[in-house]
């Protein structure tokens, strides 16, 4: 499974979801392209894409995304540790064209 992880959340992520092939947008230097673009990008290479962007659902159409989508509550680390388990476990389940708003 191939996790992109988008430049508002922190990297800290990497190292939660070790047990999968997971990128940053900054790793594939997709830094600072606009969502519509990214996520077209984005589901070309990966399964499941991770953001903070809470905006997101109602900004794009996502009926048709062949990715899966997690919206995080914040960005904050606190708020991104206190989750893990629940994203571990959404993650297991999540099928493209999915979207989890933790």
């Amino acid at each position: 499974m191939r996790i992109l992880i988008d430049e508002n959340l922190p990297r800290y992520l990497k190292r939660v979801l070790s047990k999968y092939d997971v990128q940053t947008v900054q790793d594939m230097g997709w830094h600072g392209v606009k969502n519509g673009t990214l996520l077209n990008l984005a589901e070309s290479v990966f399964d499941i894409f991770l953001t903070a962007d809470k905006n997101l659902p109602y900004q794009q159409n996502l009926s048709d995304r062949q990715l899966g989508i997690v919206v995080f509550p914040s960005n904050k680390l606190s708020v991104v540790k206190s989750i893990e388990e629940q994203l571990k476990a959404e993650i297991k389940v999540l099928k493209a064209g999915d979207l989890v708003e933790l």
